[in-house]
């Protein structure tokens, strides 16, 4: 019992503790750097840069993220249909998303839908890849469009504000906000639409509709050009010889 209390003993006895402590904490700390799974079961998971930032995030339905901009996220109740993605920037802001949902309503009609895309610089998106089916009706198509070069805050702001007028005021005042704010310009649409036709949309800066090329759902085929007001100018049918 003396040599179990001598000062060489307890000396020895503490260095191998602390030895091993040390590996054990090492080790610890190797195993939460490379974790390894088999599966993971999550509602919602954030992948964050050191600092905190959120880059991206993986979300079920419920628990879809709302708007991200510098870091905030504010409420978005219109994102809890479906399940996806969402990207931020650098900055903490959205920058684009993946999302998609698909069931049967009760009475037997299919409703489904995927939605990607991606963002301009702190504003809503350039491109847009969408499929999807209501009932029988069925579509898919490829969206690009311009967006203006005003911070997406003031698009915000606007959407507190006009959220609290009521609901037969709130499209005059989007109308009056966006007179002066360029906004979701479709510049190329191309896909197939729910009456079974396929075709290409271009358009100008202003939206205005200037080439059409369609194969419509009886398989005739038409190319048409459009003046300023809209008006077909010129036009080539494939039954034309």
């Amino acid at each position: 019992m003396k040599r179990l209390s001598s000062p060489r003993f307890l000396a020895i006895y503490s260095g191998v503790l602390t030895f091993v402590f040390a590996v054990t904490v090492l080790c610890g700390f190797a195993m939460m750097r490379n974790p390894q799974f088999g599966i993971i079961t999550a509602r919602r998971i954030n992948i964050v840069e050191p600092d905190g930032t959120v880059r991206l995030t993986i979300s079920n339905r419920a628990d879809f993220p709302g708007g991200w901009i510098h870091k905030k996220e504010s409420p978005r109740p219109d994102r809890r249909e479906a399940a996806g993605m969402l990207f931020m920037s650098e900055e903490g802001t959205e920058q684009g998303g993946l999302i998609w949902g698909a069931s049967q309503l009760p009475d037997g009609t299919i409703e489904n839908h995927g939605h990607l895309s991606l963002d301009q610089y702190e504003e809503n998106q350039v491109f847009a890849l969408d499929a999807g089916q209501e009932g029988k009706d069925k579509f898919s198509r490829i969206t690009i469009a311009d967006q203006g070069d005003y911070p997406v805050k003031e698009k915000r702001k606007a959407e507190e504000r006009i959220g609290k007028l009521p609901a037969n005021k709130q499209d005059d005042a989007w109308n009056e906000f966006f007179a002066t704010r360029r906004h979701d310009v479709k510049r190329l649409v191309v896909g197939r639409a729910p009456d079974g036709s396929v075709g290409l949309s271009l358009r100008d800066g202003s939206g205005k509709v200037r080439v059409v090329l369609e194969v419509q759902s009886d398989g005739k085929s038409v190319l048409q050009f459009f003046d300023d007001s809209g008006e077909v100018v010129s036009q080539l049918t494939g039954q034309e010889k």
